[in-house]
């Protein structure tokens, strides 16, 4: 950080912490631990949360173009610095920094030089939390190479202090997901229900409702009924 002072940060900490308070749910914390990244350090590009669960990565928040195409190579590739950190956080390492993705990276060639393809030239992390194989980790990304030096390390571990919290344990990340799953079913859904039927919003989420009182089924499972065409009464 070079055009943020220390102690404008720390306030500007002190804010995202009264912020975070005022989330109401685990997705809202982590988007604005994603947002304040980007909005707090200088240089700073992008920024998000990834998960890996048994070898399957998982963006959990993301803010920025980069992040999301960046998580599916790692996850496809299984390797990245992300991965690489998880390994090393064995011997007490938490931090990573890239100052230049477009040098040689020999623990990860191929998702070095696919990041550099995507036009991120320096990239850093700070390791949430570790358990078993599973893993997660805060990635800051910035397009021009050189853009994060030492310092940012602070300033990644403050932001990622608040990200540990918010995924205190591995349940959490599991929660999460299947947050996620359910909300992605239910748009869809309600995308085929206002379709097929000229429904507004509302009315969709109202049959899907409906049929999930009526028949004593989750709303999750009405809505993966509604995507193959099997829900009686939609």
């Amino acid at each position: 950080m070079v055009a943020l002072e220390w102690r404008d940060f720390a306030e500007s900490m002190a804010e995202l912490a009264r912020n975070l308070l005022a989330q109401d749910s685990v997705q809202g914390t982590l988007d604005e631990i994603a947002a304040s990244a980007v909005r707090l350090v200088d240089g700073c590009d992008a920024a998000g949360i990834l998960a890996v669960r048994k070898g399957r990565s998982v963006t959990l928040s993301s803010c920025g173009e980069l992040v999301e195409e960046s998580d599916r190579l790692q996850g496809e590739l299984a390797e990245g610095p992300c991965f690489d950190l998880a390994d090393r956080a064995k011997d007490g390492e938490r931090v990573y920094r890239i100052a230049d993705m477009s040098r040689p990276q020999p623990a990860w060639p191929r998702f070095a030089a696919a990041a550099h393809e995507l036009g991120i030239g320096s990239m850093t992390g700070v390791l949430l939390y570790t358990h078993d194989e599973d893993f997660g980790a805060l990635n800051l990304y910035a397009r021009r190479p050189g853009t994060f030096g030492e310092d940012v390390e602070t300033a990644g571990w403050l932001l990622a202090s608040h990200a540990a919290v918010a995924l205190a344990d591995a349940h959490a990340v599991d929660q999460l997901e299947d947050a996620m799953k359910t909300r992605h079913a239910i748009g869809e859904a309600m995308g085929i229900l206002r379709e097929r039927h000229h429904l507004s919003e509302e009315e969709a989420f109202d049959v899907l409702r409906r049929i999930s009182q009526q028949h004593n089924v989750k709303l999750r499972d009405v809505a993966q009924r509604v995507r193959g065409g099997r829900a009686d009464g939609a």
